[in-house]
């Protein structure tokens, strides 16, 4: 197909409450949202970066300028493109994952909208339905995370992921074990701690959890496998995954024994495939995380988590955990799982008069005769 447009639209959009992790604490979401303009049909994408380089050294500003200037012209000046030509097309460029995946996001959507196929058959799925965990935030007493923990298991929430960080971790752990018996659950650092903690977060053994996620600093992944000499806890790492050679250099590593894949963070979806198979070889289990995505970024990630190595129930929790209104028809939990949108692309429906309403920009950059990748409003 041809791409012949790119529209970049940025919406902001309320969190149902405030999320906090070791980064900050975030009310609402800046949101760039992709749609790609084939001569075969539309399709969309969500990129996952945040507003500030907290998480990562991208953010959504920095994305769309890069998708403006660098990314999209390249793409918009090739007679024809397929979904396996982006990251090709795209590969001079360095960094910038999360730019990269939303545009191929948007290409795979229309991509396969044309040929009437879902991501869930794309990507081979197996299961209709997947496991959905929750991550629940820091909160500011222990009364309050265990209220908050109950409510997510009375609606049906298969695991419980505890985000952590220094003087919020033995007690709120001890606490939420204590009181919910043997829940699946994990612990999420988000980078906040060192190898100097090891023996503190050894103490974490005692509650039978399912895993640690990215104690240490992510390019620290030779001190996560000196982690795991101290702590019988399986090491999971996220931050530290940014594609398959990432994933191949920790697993012979040692630094992990279990890998989070955020389709995003590693730069598409294709990607985010060849890593579930390395570490299908390597017998590693993947579950697949969050980043607070709206209906559209949400319904890819459970269709790739339908994939036969994602073993433990992912942050792939439902709409109204994060907004009162999605962008798209809500993803419900049903039996403490979600449904795999069966629909060509990626199965939902965005609803444009919300979209609208909750838009604060739109730009359009275009392909003209002569000089491609222009940019229009």
């Amino acid at each position: 197909m041809k791409l012949e447009a790119v529209e970049l639209r940025r919406i902001r959009i309320s969190l149902v409450a405030p999320f906090e992790t070791s980064f900050g604490v975030q009310s609402e979401r800046d949101i760039l949202i992709v749609k790609a303009i084939t001569d075969g049909g539309e399709g969309w994408g969500e990129c996952v970066a945040g507003e500030e380089p907290d998480y990562s050294s991208e953010y959504v500003e920095a994305a769309q300028h890069v998708l403006v200037h660098h990314l999209l012209p390249p793409l918009l000046d090739r007679s024809s493109l397929a979904v396996t030509d982006v990251a090709v097309a795209l590969h001079r460029f360095h960094g910038h994952r999360m730019a990269k995946a939303a545009i191929e996001m948007a290409v795979l959507d229309a991509e396969l909208k044309s040929k009437r196929e879902s991501f869930a058959h794309y990507f081979g799925a197996v299961r209709p339905a997947v496991d959905c965990g929750v991550s629940v935030g820091i909160h500011r007493t222990i009364p309050e995370l265990i209220r908050r923990v109950g409510g997510y298991l009375d609606q049906g929430y298969r695991r419980v992921k505890l985000k952590i960080k220094p003087g919020w971790d033995i007690e709120p752990v001890r606490a939420v074990r204590e009181r919910f018996g043997d829940v699946p659950l994990q612990v999420d650092a988000n980078t906040a701690y060192s190898l100097a903690d090891a023996v503190h977060l050894a103490e974490l053994d005692a509650f039978g959890l399912l895993l640690i996620e990215q104690p240490l600093p992510e390019d620290q992944v030779l001190a996560h496998a000196e982690l795991a000499k101290v702590v019988r806890t399986p090491i999971c790492l996220d931050e530290s995954i940014t594609s398959e050679q990432a994933a191949a250099d920790a697993i012979q590593l040692g630094a992990c024994k279990i890998i989070n894949i955020k389709p995003g963070r590693v730069g598409g979806y294709l990607e985010a495939r060849r890593i579930h198979d390395l570490c299908s070889k390597h017998e590693v289990p993947v579950w697949m995380g969050g980043m607070l995505e709206t209906g559209i970024g949400r319904a890819g990630n459970v269709a790739v988590a339908a994939m036969p190595n994602f073993k433990l129930p992912g942050d792939t929790s439902a709409s109204d955990r994060y907004y009162h209104r999605d962008i798209t028809e809500p993803f419900v939990l049903v039996d403490g799982r979600l449904n795999v949108p069966q629909g060509p692309g990626l199965g939902v429906n965005v609803d444009q008069p919300y979209l609208e309403e909750i838009t604060t920009t739109v730009q359009l950059v275009r392909r003209r005769e002569g000089r491609p990748g222009r940019v229009a409003d």
